[in-house]
Parts: C-alpha cells; structure tokens; sequence
C-alpha cells in the first residue's frame, strides 16, 4: 500500500483529469485512503475487488462511482441496487453528506463489510440492508426513492425490473453501464416501457487514467419514472433470468 502522500497525490491527479476536482480535497482524499487500505486488506479476507493497484481503485472505483454525483439532485433519498463491496455507494457517501443512501445486496457479508466501512469513515447518510432485490422492491421499499442506482450488476433489461419499482413517481434510475451501454439500452427498450420508465439521457463517460493506458468508457443511463410500476412486477428472479420483459 502506498503511502499517504503517494495515494494523494494520485488521487488529485485522476480526479482533476476526469472532472472530478469538487471531491478532492484533503479531507476526502483522507477518507479514500483509509478506504483503500480497508478494502484491500479485508479482501485477503474476503472477495471485495480483483482490482488491487491503487491508481486503478482510484479510477476505476472511486471516479467511476462519482460520476453519477452530477445526477444526484440536494438531497436525494438513493437505493443502490446490489452495491456489493460498496460502489457507487460509498464514495458517493463520503463526498456528498447531503444524500441518505440505502445499499442493497443479497450478500450478508458485504452488507456487513459496508456498514462497518461507512461507521468507521463517519458516513453517517449510508445505511446498508441484506436482502435480494427483487424482495425490497415488492415489499416495504417500493417507490419510495428518489433516485435508484446500480452497477455492475446484471444486463439492462433485467437490471430494469429490479430498479424501476424502487423508484417513486418522477424519480429517476440511473444505470452505470460499461462499454456496451447503448446496446444494453436498445436491448431494454421494451422492458422499461412496461415497468413505468422512460429514457430521459444517454451520458457517455470516458475515464481517463493518471498513467498512458487507454481511456475507459462509460455510460450513464438516465431513465425516468413516469408511471407506476405495474403490481406483477417484479418477478422472482428465476423468472427474470429465463423470460425477460
């Protein structure tokens, strides 16, 4: 693990290259390292991330995540959707307090792994609950957020019907996709019609390393709620799987 000074440096460094400056300052960038250094050491521990280097967490981890920040509005009330070892959540945690965030995984352990991360940087607007998605979003969870994010988690069109129902009326589900990102969105076309979304942005995002490797490209899909999720949804997930919409 780098030291401080070394971590800090490249932490201004890729958040200056990507937009990104807001969230760096010392504070923050404190807070990221005693991130880093938990993570990768309860990774020996436990399977967090196969991304270890820290110039790579930093960009691929922590920039990746904040890129969702400028579509947060003051004060949002966020599910993030199978948040696993706590991205997007967490760094959107540290760097904006006004936000109270709910992560959502199935895994009990990581669900664990982020509380006990969040209590320990002070992040006091994350909370995290152990469950499968599709439970909450049937359940007491149900329209009741303003914003739903999720990545990394599964293909856009059943992405959609675990998401969209948490959204409440007017409310957004923003989806952080990779490379193939406008194709997932043309093949969910017809999903988010159904579960009461509409298209409202297709933002394409380049990450761009502190080091001469090649640019990473990103695509953050912004989908409106625009009327109610019908009641059948969602489905159990087998029936996701085997038949989606």
């Amino acid at each position: 693990m780098l030291d401080f000074e070394q971590f800090s440096a490249i932490f201004h460094t890729v958040m200056a290259l990507n937009g990104l400056s807001e969230h760096a300052s010392a504070e923050k960038a404190e807070k990221f390292y005693r991130l880093t250094a938990h993570m990768l050491e309860t990774n020996e521990k436990m399977n967090l991330t196969a991304i270890k280097e820290e110039e790579a967490v930093i960009l691929l981890h922590y920039a990746d995540s904040l890129t969702a920040s400028a579509f947060l509005p003051q004060n949002a009330k966020i599910a993030d959707i199978g948040c696993g070892a706590g991205f997007p959540c967490l760094p959107l945690a540290i760097c904006r307090p006004d936000l109270s965030i709910l992560g959502i995984d199935s895994t009990e352990k990581r669900i664990r792994y982020v509380e006990e991360t969040a209590a320990m940087l002070g992040c006091s607007n994350l909370s995290a609950v152990a469950m499968r998605a599709e439970e909450g979003g049937k359940g007491s969870y149900r329209e009741r957020f303003d914003v739903c994010t999720a990545r990394a988690v599964a293909a856009l069109p059943l992405l959609a019907e675990l998401c969209l129902p948490y959204v409440k009326l007017g409310g957004t589900f923003l989806a952080m996709k990779g490379k193939k990102g406008e194709e997932e969105l043309q093949a969910a076309a017809t999903a988010i019609k159904r579960l009461g979304g509409e298209l409202a942005a297709l933002h394409p995002i380049t990450l761009r390393h502190a080091s001469n490797a090649p640019e990473e490209t990103r695509y953050l899909i912004e989908i409106k709620k625009i009327a109610h999720t019908p009641a059948e949804f969602p489905r159990a997930w087998g029936k996701i799987l085997k038949k989606p919409l």
